[in-house]
């Protein structure tokens, strides 16, 4: 575990310090959200903060490699971890010539579609499922193939959709990397296997670096991680949780905290995650189609009716919405873990407490009458922020 914090702590420091040459790469390239109508920001905000994020995760790939006990484990943990960082540099780097030049839609996609193929070539792909009673569903390569990239391009242009306010991508996916990172530990201890896996390796490394990043980014932001750093966070969350499925037996996978208990939800974890953690952003991209479609406009038409939006209407301020988004992905994601390794009534009794709490404070607290000062944050438009969304 102590390696794990050491390995958070360098990814947070490294994308803490690069975040300053990412600055600086950014306004002399030009990659600078300027300021408009519906901007929250009064002055421009450099892009590409994903290559700071980048940065932190290969300087923990790094130092994990000299660390004693994570430098003795199996080959293919760090074989694995090298192969998503790879995938990860180029769709940041695709990301970083759109932030740029400002890429199409298609160009765009073909990047990423590129990305994957680079994980499924290294063999980071689903390949079988397990039933509760211990029956083995197993995918082709074509079939394994194909559900991977709905997952990682799924992801990847979700976690695009909800960089939408200043703080919110990153926090989401820190908060939902953290999560995962507590379920593949607490399978290696449950099952009393080696500690050292790829899962809790790339979800230690990509929640510092969300962390370190967030220093810069929470509103007001002085870097956004535009799209080089949105694809690359959406692609190392979905691909460490495939990991799991090709690093962990059916046994392993199926045993919670009691031991012989199967369960159903462990075992669909790693392909489920991703999407359960941005079930709500992908609603609101699904709503946003409709909406628009609906109203003769195009899919792609910016509006001001997308989730952040609302919380800003009934009465939260930005930094306030974007903390009450970070309290949902908190529920949903170690909620979700939580449910799948323990069986207990205390587990459903706190979840469910959890979720009443956040409800109220999402429904509740902007109804309540301000007392002393109040909030001295501003947003001159309560509109979606410069970084890129739909």
């Amino acid at each position: 575990m102590r390696e794990y914090v050491l390995v958070f702590l360098v990814a947070a420091a490294v994308t803490y310090l690069l975040t300053v040459v990412a600055r600086e790469i950014a306004v002399r390239s030009g990659a600078v959200a300027p300021v408009r109508d519906r901007d929250v920001h009064a002055e421009p905000v450099p892009y590409l903060g994903g290559i700071a994020m980048l940065g932190g995760l290969f300087a923990a790939f790094l130092v994990a490699r000299e660390l004693p006990f994570l430098s003795g484990s199996k080959p293919f943990v760090f074989d694995d971890t090298l192969s998503v960082l790879f995938a990860g540099a180029l769709v940041c780097a695709v990301g970083v010539l759109d932030d740029i030049f400002d890429l199409d839609a298609l160009t765009k996609f073909g990047g990423q579609v590129v990305a994957v193929g680079v994980l499924i070539y290294s063999g980071i792909q689903f390949r079988y499922f397990f039933f509760a009673d211990g029956r083995q569903f197993s995918l082709d390569g074509t079939q394994g193939a194909l559900l991977t990239a709905v997952i990682v391009l799924a992801t990847v242009n979700a976690v695009n959709f909800i960089d939408g306010l200043d703080g919110l991508a990153a926090g989401v996916i820190g908060i939902s990397a953290l999560a995962f990172f507590v379920f593949c530990y607490r399978l290696t201890v449950v099952n009393e296997v080696e500690r050292a896996t790829t899962g809790a390796l790339l979800s230690a490394a990509l929640a510092g670096a969300c962390v370190g990043f967030l220093v810069h980014n929470f509103h007001p932001a002085r870097l956004f991680m535009g799209d080089s750093g949105s694809m690359l966070i959406g692609l190392v969350l979905s691909s460490t949780a495939i990991t799991v499925t090709t690093q962990f037996s059916d046994v392993d996978i199926a045993q919670g905290e009691q031991g012989a208990r199967a369960s159903l939800l462990p075992m669909l974890l790693p392909a489920a995650l991703p999407i359960l953690i941005l079930v709500v952003p992908l609603a609101d991209l699904l709503m946003a189609v409709v909406r628009r479609t609906a109203a003769g406009r195009s899919p792609f038409a910016p509006d001001k009716q997308h989730l952040h939006h609302r919380l800003l209407e009934i009465g939260h301020s930005h930094r306030r919405a974007v903390l009450i988004m970070w309290l949902w992905a908190g529920l949903i994601a170690f909620g979700t873990v939580v449910a799948s390794l323990y069986d207990e009534v205390v587990v459903w009794i706190s979840i469910g407490s959890a979720f009443v709490l956040t409800v109220a404070l999402t429904f509740v607290v902007p109804l309540l009458p301000k007392w002393g000062h109040r909030d001295k944050e501003v947003d001159p438009d309560p509109d979606v922020s410069a970084q890129k969304t739909l």
